[in-house]
């Protein structure tokens, strides 16, 4: 009981860290984008360079991703479930992300909105539904991958779901660079001046499905298991009738 009492400690402590260093990192593109008159970042010459700024949002991009694997790296205790808590913190920050750029700013205005949501190595464009799916999925199998912290073998240590995940992964973000790709032989004013018109959900949808291999194999792991101690459970209380 201890056990659970402190994991799931753990689980919410995350979950503010999260949630708070969403708001930071929505105030600080609330202010990028508002100095440059991108609030709305679909529109013409969406990346326009002014002062250094590219020299500072490339880091900053880079630094989130550290803060986000160095709180999974402090709540876990094996690889396994630091893995696990980065995932959940990503899924979680990602949400409250545009949940908080909305409160501040009115955007994003529909789920379908276009984004810009990375910039290395390419910029990634995509609908703002797209990575909040992709949170989601983090969000489940990073709690999936708590709750199993005492197992010594488990669904997580199984390549062949491990291999179509990281297709999926490839997938995906070929479907976010497909543009800047298609314009790379054009130079770097082309790669920025991309303005994507339509998404190729058929191949997005494949690459989620892909990405759900280990969360549906864990999840099933996880229910053989409830299934198990839930006959072991009934045999124990029939035998307990029976002699007594």
């Amino acid at each position: 009981m201890k056990t659970a009492q402190t994991c799931l400690a753990r689980w919410w402590i995350v979950v503010v860290f999260a949630a708070a260093m969403a708001w930071v990192e929505a105030a600080v593109v609330f202010y990028l984008r508002s100095t440059i008159d991108r609030i709305e970042p679909h529109q013409p010459d969406p990346l326009p360079v002014i002062g250094g700024f590219a020299s500072v949002e490339l880091p900053r991009e880079l630094a989130t991703m550290v803060m986000l694997f160095t709180v999974g790296a402090l709540a876990g205790r094996t690889w396994r479930v630091r893995l696990g808590y980065t995932a959940f913190a990503f899924g979680v920050w990602d949400i409250f992300y545009y949940v908080f750029l909305k409160i501040m700013c009115g955007w994003p205005h529909s789920l379908l909105d276009w984004d810009v949501l990375f910039l290395l190595p390419l910029p990634w464009w995509g609908l703002v539904l797209a990575p909040m799916l992709i949170s989601l999925l983090m969000i489940t199998w990073g709690t999936f991958a708590c709750l199993i912290e005492r197992e010594p073998r488990s669904a997580l240590s199984n390549w062949r779901v491990w291999v179509l995940n990281f297709i999926g992964v490839a997938l995906t973000l070929y479907v976010f660079m497909a543009d800047a790709i298609a314009a790379s032989h054009h130079g770097m004013d082309a790669i920025r001046m991309v303005l994507p018109e339509k998404f190729n959900w058929f191949l997005f949808c494949v690459a989620l499905l892909l990405m759900a291999a280990p969360v549906m194999q864990i999840g099933w792991q996880l229910l053989k298991k409830t299934g198990s101690e839930r006959v072991m459970n009934q045999a124990e209380a029939d035998f307990n009738a029976d002699t007594a």
